[in-house]
């Protein structure tokens, strides 16, 4: 089987061409079988090319560890580029199915390659019942005690359930946002966790604890989510450069949607025999 290697800031996927459905009901064995960073090809999750009715195309995403995820903000961006750069759609504009719905991809292509990708990632939602969460009221600086120490959440859906810690990076190691993820309390589907520092009002750093996948080196969701919180707190602008462990990505908050704005790169193509 042809596959190919991507990366977008550092979270990294395996792309497959899964047009003929042939994967269909394989999807979580097949993402754990090649996403084994020992055994396997390695990567955060696979990202598959589907047909779509509804969309130009059909991106479906299965973190490390063979469960769904809804979005991806990263992996769009891979996803984008993939399909222009390979010819299997030449617009500059192209909507893509997503299990949170139809998003829309600018393609800033240069002699036939994709050299940025600015996506359309909708509207976050602070509704409880949205993200979801067993609170009544919005999670804006709510305080939790987990292993002797305090955090103050701010949560949100943002195409997929997102929890952003504002504070030091230094004060915190990434794994702690295991224990947030799996918060039963008040997340009865976990959460992904994003540990944020504001260093001025128009740049952020963050590190991402991601539901299904462990700690990644970017976050395209989690950058978008850290992003609308510390805005929504009133400590930067609406517009802001996003630092994470594996590069830079750039997010909007404009009246219609989040805008997130990053390069996508191709790793290496393959051929496996593991599927």
């Amino acid at each position: 089987m042809n596959f190919v290697k991507m990366q977008g800031a550092g979270n990294d996927f395996v792309v497959l061409e899964d047009k003929d459905n042939k994967f269909l009901n394989k999807e979580s064995e097949i993402a754990r079988i090649i996403c084994d960073r020992h055994f396997g090809i390695g990567a955060d999750g696979i990202l598959l090319i589907r047909d779509s009715d509804e969309a130009d195309v059909e991106m479906v995403i299965i973190n490390s560890d063979g469960s769904y995820a809804a979005m991806c903000g990263n992996g769009i961006r891979c996803f984008a580029k993939y399909v222009y750069d390979e010819g299997i759609l030449k617009s500059n504009k192209i909507s893509i199915k997503t299990g949170d719905g139809i998003k829309i991809a600018e393609i800033n292509g240069e002699n036939g390659i994709a050299k940025s990708v600015r996506i359309n990632m909708g509207l976050p939602s602070f509704k409880p019942s949205e993200i979801p969460a067993r609170v009544k009221e919005e999670i804006l600086n709510y305080n939790i005690n987990v292993n002797d120490k305090n955090y103050k959440l701010n949560s949100m859906l943002m195409g997929v359930p997102h929890t952003v810690v504002v504070g030091t990076l230094d004060d915190f190691d990434v794994r702690e946002g295991s224990y947030i993820e799996k918060y039963k309390e008040i997340f009865p589907e976990g959460t992904n966790v994003n540990f944020c520092e504001v260093v001025d009002k128009s740049n952020v750093k963050v590190k991402t604890w991601e539901r299904g996948a462990g700690a990644t080196l970017a976050c395209g969701t989690g950058c978008c989510a850290s992003v609308v919180a510390c805005n929504r707190l009133g400590l930067i602008n609406k517009k802001a450069k996003v630092s994470v462990p594996g590069g830079v990505v750039e997010i909007e908050i404009c009246d219609d949607a989040v805008y997130m704005t990053g390069g996508a790169a191709i790793t290496f193509r393959g051929v496996t025999d593991l599927i």
